[in-house]
């Protein structure tokens, strides 16, 4: 009785499959080595085995063609579905399901940042975005590099500010700052107030932050422009709730920006003469791609155009800290890459 030969013992490789695939769509040996990154002879090689394993001619060779067999042409299909089905298996097991895009908003009430999520996801409404509040950048940009968040949003040059070789960002906004003030504060009744009128004021800057060395250099920048000086460190109140208790119960201005959700008890009131300007940029690892990225991307181009959010008005005088304004200067943060 004749007994069908068994594969058990004489298994195909995935590797040899490959490379009969390429020469069989190819019928060039040396475009299809080029096409699977080996040499020639490699590839030669793997495909005779194959034929002795086997035991039949997949290609006929002359020196000026090549040309599949008729068991050629048999193995072909059931080769590319075994390559296929092998890498799908492999991208599968090690891709796992889809991981959530983290971004860090920097602070609650600053609205810059939750704009820009918002847009993305209405954008890339399939992938899932979970958006934080670490509460300054500089915390934010260490947990970044750590892997536990994917985009950062924020202020990202400051004086004495480490290297960021290791990652890539992109300035998103130009926002001016303003004072978060008790409705019943002197300076409430105005619609602005101006840099002079701060002068020998008490404000409550919160210089002494860990996480937020950022904010502790705009602060002490700011001060010195402006010649008030700042309550002593505290605790920083957390969430729209305590900061508007903290407000009205020590009856100071806070600095905030322009645009930020109302606050229980205050009111918010843009500061000019010059106009403090806060930069704010995304910050993502190198060489991080995918869909949540790019439609954080793009949402941030869209709204700065729609917006005006990088358009500096000739009219107005506008102040930025170091090294913001040098860099401003040079056309290095308007410099910014397609998304």
């Amino acid at each position: 009785m004749n007994r069908e030969p068994s594969p058990i013992g004489s298994e195909l490789d995935i590797r040899s499959l490959r490379y009969f695939v390429a020469a069989a769509e190819e019928l060039h040996f040396s475009r299809a080595a080029a096409r699977v990154f080996v040499a020639q002879q490699v590839l030669s090689r793997s495909i005779r085995s194959l034929e002795r394993r086997l035991g039949m001619d997949l290609f006929d060779r002359t020196t000026r063609r090549v040309t599949l067999t008729a068991d050629g042409e048999r193995l072909l299909e059931h080769a590319r579905q075994i390559v296929a089905l092998h890498d799908r298996a492999w991208a599968e097991l090690h891709t796992g399901p889809a991981q959530p895009v983290v971004v860090d908003l920097l602070s609650e009430g600053r609205l810059t940042g939750a704009r820009i999520l918002e847009a993305a996801r209405r954008a890339a409404p399939d992938v899932e975005f979970r958006g934080r509040y670490g509460g300054g950048a500089g915390g934010a940009l260490e947990r970044l590099r750590a892997g536990e968040v994917d985009v950062v949003f924020g202020r990202l040059d400051w004086l004495d500010q480490p290297a960021m070789d290791d990652l890539e960002r992109r300035l998103v906004r130009l926002e001016p700052l303003a004072l978060l003030l008790p409705a019943d504060h002197p300076m409430a009744e105005r619609e602005s107030v101006g840099v002079d009128q701060l002068r020998g004021q008490e404000i409550d800057a919160n210089p002494a932050r860990a996480n937020a060395p950022e904010w502790s250099d705009f602060v002490r920048q700011f001060l010195a422009l402006c010649g008030a000086y700042s309550t002593p460190p505290h605790v920083p109140a957390v969430g729209l709730e305590d900061q508007g208790y903290h407000l009205v119960r020590q009856g100071l201005p806070i600095p905030t920006s322009l645009d930020h959700l109302d606050v229980p008890g205050g009111v918010i009131r843009p500061i000019v003469n010059p106009v403090p300007l806060y930069a704010w940029s995304m910050a993502w690892r190198t060489g991080a791609e995918g869909p949540g990225l790019a439609a954080l991307r793009s949402a941030a181009a869209s709204l700065a155009a729609a917006n005006g959010w990088l358009e500096l008005a000739g009219d107005d005088r506008v102040w930025l800290p170091l090294p913001d304004a040098t860099r401003l200067a040079r056309g290095e943060l308007l410099t910014v890459r397609d998304g």
